[in-house]
This record gives C-alpha cells, sequence and structure tokens, in this order.
C-alpha cells in the first residue's frame, strides 16, 4: 500500500506592521478550513507568520522588538488556529518569534498535531543580514540583532501524520534552505519531509551588487530542488508574498518531490493555498540507489566541511614543484 500524505503550503499575503496576530491567525484559520476541504493533513504556514517581518524594522533599545516576540505557544491569540487544527484533524508547521523563559531569542518554527502536541521544534541556524543599522541600505535586515543562533540543531522525528503512523519529518527556516549542509544533516535521518518556511524580498536590498530579479526565484526554487533530490525527500517551501511595509516578498510557494520535480506552485501574491499527494515510499529510490549514503558516502574527504568556516585560497601552481 503507498503511504501517501496530502500536504499543504498556505502562503500568506503581506502583513503590516500595523495588523495585530489576531489578523493573521484569522487568515491562517480560513486556509485550514480550506485545506480541510480540499482533503489536506499536513499544512505548512511561512516564517514569523505572525507578525511582519519585523528584523526590517530597526529598534535602537533592542528590548523594545520583544512585543514581535511569543513568550507561550500556544497563546491567546494563536488558541484560535490550534482549535482548527483539532477541529479539522489537522497537523500544522508555524513559524514565529520565540522568547524563551530564560530570555533567549530565537527564530523558531513548530510542527503540532491535531491535539495540540508539538512534535518538533526548530530554531533558524543561518541568520542571514546584520547586527546594526545600517545607513547604506534602503531596507534593513537585522536578524543578527533580534535572535540568537538555533541551538537545536536539525532534528527529525519520525511521528503520526495524517492516516500515517510514522513520517520522518524536519525543518529549516528561509536562509537554511541555501546551505546544502542543513539538507545532508537532515538525509542523514533518513528524513521523508522538510518543511521550510521563508520571508524573502523580490529584490537584493544589501547594496553589494546587482542582481537581477528573476534570479532571486530561481535561486529559491533551485536550493529548495536540489536539496530535495539529493537527499531523497519531499520538501514543501511556504512564503509570504506581496508588498509589506513598502518590501515586495516574492512568494512562489512550492511542494517538491524526492526526485526535485516541482509538484505545486502558488502564482498569487496573497493568501493561497497549494496542495499535493506524496506518496512516501518515492524516497526509496534515491536513498537505495544514487544516495545510497552507507554504500557511497566518503567521510574521510570531507574534512573542509566542519574543519574550516571561511573559504581558504588553493596553493599556486608552480613548474618548479611538479
Amino acid at each position: 500500500m503507498p503511504r501517501i500524505l496530502t500536504v499543504a503550503a498556505a502562503q500568506l499575503g503581506p502583513i503590516q506592521r500595523a495588523e495585530g496576530r489576531e489578523v493573521a491567525v484569522a487568515r491562517m484559520v480560513r486556509l485550514l478550513e480550506r485545506a480541510h476541504a480540499r482533503g489536506a493533513e499536513l499544512v505548512v504556514f511561512p516564517e514569523l507568520a505572525l507578525t511582519t517581518f519585523f528584523p526590517r524594522h530597526y529598534h535602537a533599545d533592542r528590548a523594545e522588538a520583544d512585543a514581535w516576540f511569543e513568550s507561550a505557544m500556544p497563546s491567546n491569540a494563536t488558541a484560535p488556529l490550534f482549535a482548527a487544527a483539532r477541529r479539522y484533524g489537522i497537523t500544522f508547521h508555524l513559524g514565529y518569534a520565540e522568547r524563551t523563559p530564560d530570555g533567549h531569542h530565537y527564530n523558531t518554527a513548530i510542527l503540532v498535531s491535531p491535539a495540540g502536541d508539538v512534535l518538533l521544534k526548530y530554531r533558524k541556524v543561518h541568520l542571514p543580514g546584520h547586527a546594526e543599522f545600517d545607513p547604506k541600505r534602503a531596507v534593513q535586515h537585522l536578524e543578527k540583532r533580534y535572535f540568537e543562533v538555533g541551538n537545536l540543531g536539525f532534528p527529525v522525528i519520525r511521528a503520526p501524520a495524517g492516516g500515517l503512523p510514522g513520517v520522518n519529518m524536519g525543518m529549516m527556516i528561509c536562509n537554511d534552505r541555501r546551505w546544502p549542509e542543513a539538507w545532508r544533516v537532515l538525509g542523514l535521518q533518513s528524513v521523508e519531509l522538510v518543511m521550510c518556511g521563508y520571508n524573502t524580498p523580490s529584490t537584493n536590498q544589501s547594496a553589494a551588487g546587482f542582481e537581477a530579479h528573476h534570479l532571486r526565484v530561481f535561486h529559491s526554487h533551485l536550493s529548495v530542488q536540489a536539496g530535495a533530490y539529493q537527499n531523497a525527500t519531499f520538501a514543501v517551501a511556504c512564503a509570504k508574498a506581496g508588498t509589506e511595509d513598502g518590501c515586495e516578498l516574492f512568494g512562489h510557494s512550492i511542494i517538491v518531490n524526492p526526485q526535485g520535480e516541482i509538484m505545486a506552485q502558488a502564482t498569487s501574491w496573497d493568501d493561497e493555498l497549494i496542495t499535493a499527494d506524496c506518496d512516501m515510499d518515492m524516497c526509496t529510490l534515491g536513498r537505495t540507489t544514487i544516495f545510497a549514503f552507507d554504500k557511497h558516502r566518503r567521510v574521510e574527504a570531507y574534512g573542509r566541511i566542519t574543519g574550516q568556516v571561511g573559504a581558504v585560497a588553493p596553493p599556486v601552481w608552480s613548474k618548479t614543484e611538479q
């Protein structure tokens, strides 16, 4: 019997700075209703789904940013989302800003069962951007100011989902998808479904050089498709889209199969649900043939990956040394 799980990416349109969490949650509840009507069993929401992407806004007093963070989950504001998931029997992935009881701050995602149990938690590892106000930038990107590097690694859990008694599930957040090491750590745990929320602008606003607009979406899809193929896993990459606080987010949420093919793609700049029937047995081919890690990986040749951070220039060729 095929192991089919019907998954959905619940792309969100923009959430403006002045809008409260209740606005975003109400929209997510409507997307869950739509997902239920389409037979979806697991729904993925974007990174920082409860608020605007606040790292674009500078707070001179770091403590002022705490208003963007959640100190409990579920909270009063998110309770309707948990209730809807319970009502419809849907497992869901939620990205949010987490403030721990001991005062740490993370860009976090959780995977929640229909009963409200947190099946898995992940904290973003690859934080892009900068920590101090940059006057050269048209829009700030202050993730390094507001978040600490995630301390949970890249965990995978085998847990029930939909009608399946066990699916190997892992998570990453936004910029993580561009780093092949993140995918491989998940792949080495036999992951079958990777969930990734993101908020990515349509233009590169770092003032470090020109990047053609169309390449932004291409690079995002390339990263997810390559990661899924090279680790024989399904992947759901779910975005925010549209013009948020004057900044355009490119959306283009996708669901990808273990062959790296896009199964479904969002085409709007607003709230949009895309779905796909994912047969988890499709993961078997890749991980037992070309990506059979136990047969073909050569860890003795990979020392630089964990032993070195920055790039090092190679030796200069010299004829006398031949």
